[in-house]
């Protein structure tokens, strides 16, 4: 005959189960302990604390229960079950030890506290054996279910086989068996669901918030690099703004509003000075702040419905240049996810910004180069033209007059670095003024053709870009054949590109030539030619990125072709960039 609390002992263990539950429900999913991924190792030290928290759990899972005969009716199966199946064999037998040995430190003197910690034990590795095996499956209710019946059977059965006096363990394990099996089972059960529910939801939370950074990016992706200024960071600001449910978004610089897109647009206006205390603080200190009350903003406006506040500085290098800030109202409250969101579209920004300082140098690079191109006008060019044309002097005044203008709009333009992007139509009339000098020095030896399509005559492109190539045909491609031979230049207009084409049917070069020419290094000026194409391969690359680099096919005896192509907008005006440095230097 069963005593009469039995049923009793069943309610009052089911009652305690779901505060314990509730409780290491609430602390995993509410504090960093529980933020791992069950694919990727945490830290040592969260690996630690985990042990620590489920070994505590199962402690108490032993003051939860009821003392019977001296013993107790617990619930300690509960913590290291899931302790084994979240963490692995360690982190089982680690929690395990903690709630086992604490049962047996309390009743050294109690019959049953060895067979009790020992069962403690084994549940733990037990389950994380089973979890090694399972992988990323091992969070299952059904799985912890299985292991807390089989391991408590395994608790009574050590009860009452090692405890002394046996009449008594017998009796107690009559008592607590069935109680303790149902109520350990469902506990882990529900414990490994509900933890399993969150990892799930954290997970998808996880994408989302990767999916709109990333969605963001892309649509941001260059606005910054053209530096922080009203247009930039007002593009910038709605795309914040469309894509993250939020009451306002406002980027600033350090002293002032560039954009302000949401609630409080009457007096957050961009151009006007920094009001709220709350982004000057952040922008002294350096650290982003989530701010949840209205004063702490420190807007100076009474009525602006900006209630709370999450503001993150952006850097360039180690100087902050502004912050961006995102803001909540009452009905459209911040949380932790928008704080963790701020913070990583602020990195993503504060790289695009250190992007436009590199990107700056690198075109200040290239127009270093165009200004060491033209200090390198061949002065044996310079001097044999002006030879030719004394010689047409007495022969010939009207062709050596015409000559001497097309030398001197030759020598204008090549020396004429003041300017930055040039339409087309200038290079090419630097082209016909380079052939008609040399057509007068080696006549029927060269011939030059040309087609180009009209619309390429407006274009913007680099000065000294295409003379260089074509000089290169001329001097180390059809003059090295006795006969001569024809230079062909071909422009085209296609999917929003300058396509540039110069051919000859000259001597041609070997690959192993073409790969040193169109080398990063300084190792192709020893080669005659050389120069003048690596330094338009690497301008190009500079100013345009790789993919419009020179491209060149040659073939020795029959001849060389060079293409390259030239976007419609560049990443950022060169003009801009050489008046700019201008003013800085006018200012120093």
């Amino acid at each position: 005959m069963l005593p009469d609390y039995l049923p009793e002992l069943f309610v009052t263990l089911s009652q305690r189960f779901g505060l314990l539950l509730a409780g290491g429900v609430a602390v995993l999913t509410l504090t960093p302990l529980g933020r791992i991924s069950l694919t990727r190792k945490p830290s040592r030290r969260t690996w630690v604390a985990q042990t620590l928290l489920f070994g505590l759990f199962g402690v108490l899972g032993t003051y939860s229960g009821n003392v019977v005969f001296q013993s107790y009716a617990n619930m300690r199966a509960m913590g290291v079950i899931t302790a084994g199946l979240f963490g692995g064999p360690a982190m089982g037998l680690g929690a395990g030890l903690i709630a086992g040995g604490h049962r047996y430190l309390i009743d050294i003197a109690g019959f049953s506290a060895l067979p009790c910690s020992l069962a403690t034990v084994l549940e733990g590795l037990a389950a994380g054996l089973v979890a090694r095996r399972l992988g990323n499956r091992r969070l299952h209710w059904g799985y912890a279910g299985g292991i807390a019946l089989v391991g408590e059977s395994v608790h009574m059965v050590l009860v009452a086989s090692l405890s002394k006096p046996t009449t008594d363990a017998l009796a107690l394990v009559q008592i607590i068996a069935g109680p303790m099996i149902l109520v350990n089972a469902l506990g882990a059960s529900l414990f490994v669901e509900l933890l399993a529910m969150q990892i799930r939801f954290r997970d998808k939370r996880d994408s989302g918030q990767t999916h709109q950074i990333l969605s963001i990016v892309n649509q941001t992706v260059g606005l910054l690099r053209r530096g922080l200024n009203p247009e930039s960071a007002r593009a910038t600001a709605k795309i914040i703004y469309d894509l993250i449910p939020v009451a306002a978004v406002d980027i600033t610089s350090k002293d002032r509003v560039l954009a302000h897109m949401g609630d409080g647009g009457d007096h957050h206006v961009p151009g006007s000075p920094i009001r709220t205390e709350a982004t000057k603080k952040a922008l002294e200190e350096g650290e982003g702040v989530f701010i949840r009350d209205r004063e702490m903003i420190g807007c100076d406006v009474t009525t602006c419905p900006l209630t709370e506040a999450i503001i993150v500085p952006l850097r360039k290098s180690s100087r902050i240049v502004g912050c961006l800030k995102l803001y909540g109202t009452a009905d459209k409250p911040l949380d932790h996810t928008r704080f963790e969101l701020a913070k990583g579209l602020a990195d993503i920004f504060s790289t695009q910004l250190e992007l436009e300082d590199i990107q700056i140098k690198n075109q200040l690079l290239a127009h270093a180069e165009i200004r060491r191109l033209q200090a390198q006008i061949n002065p044996h060019f310079l001097f044999n033209s002006l030879n030719t044309i004394a010689s047409f002097c007495r022969t010939s005044p009207r062709q050596a007059r015409e000559l001497l203008l097309d030398l001197s709009h030759y020598m204008r333009q090549s020396l004429d670095s003041s300017r930055g992007f040039i339409p087309f139509a200038e290079e090419l009339s630097r082209v016909r003024s380079y052939i008609s000098i040399e057509k007068a020095r080696f006549s029927d030896r060269i011939r030059y053709e040309e087609d180009i399509a009209p619309e390429a005559e407006a274009w913007l492109a680099p000065p000294l870009l295409v003379q260089p190539l074509v000089e290169n045909g001329v001097r180390h491609g059809i003059l090295g054949r006795e006969s001569g031979g024809v230079v062909r230049l071909t422009v085209r207009v296609d999917d929003d590109v300058l396509r540039v084409c110069v051919e000859d049917d000259g001597v041609g070069m070997p690959p192993q030539v073409i790969a040193e020419m169109l080398a990063p290094s300084q190792e192709s000026e020893h080669l005659e030619g050389g120069i003048g194409v690596r330094n338009c391969n690497s301008r190009l690359g500079q100013l345009f990125g790789p993919e419009h680099g020179l491209a060149i096919a040659s073939t020795p005896g029959k001849g060389t072709r060079v293409e390259l192509t030239i976007p419609s907008t560049p990443l950022s005006s060169p003009d801009a960039v050489l008046a700019s440095v201008g003013r800085e230097n006018a200012v120093s």
